[in-house]
C-alpha cells in the first residue's frame, strides 16, 4: 500500500530531523513543507486545531497524525514500525 505523507516543518528543528529520518529509515517517500516564517507557523497552528503549537506536524493520507510520537504511533499501527 501506499502512503501519501507530508511534514511540515521548521528549520534547526531537532525533532523534525528524527521525524524525517523515521520516514527514510523505512523507506517511505514524503513531501517535506517548511515553514519558517513565524505568523505563517502560527496560522497554520491554527488550522490544525487548538492543541498544535509545535513542529513537525505530519499527515498521512491527509489525515494529521501528529508531531513525531504521533507518527511512531501511526507507523506502529500501520506494522511499520520495525526496519526493513
Amino acid at each position: 500500500m501506499t502512503y501519501q505523507i507530508t511534514v511540515y516543518s521548521k528549520s534547526a528543528c531537532p525533532q523534525c530531523d528524527s521525524a524525517k529520518k523515521l520516514l527514510q529509515s523505512r523507506s517511505l517517500p514524503f513531501e517535506e513543507i517548511k515553514i519558517d516564517d513565524e505568523a505563517e507557523r502560527l496560522a497554520f497552528y491554527a488550522k490544525c486545531g487548538p492543541s498544535v503549537r509545535q513542529m513537525p506536524q505530519i499527515f498521512i493520507n491527509n489525515q494529521r497524525v501528529g508531531g513525531l510520537a504521533g507518527l511512531q504511533a501511526a507507523l506502529a499501527q500501520m506494522g511499520l514500525s520495525q526496519t526493513p
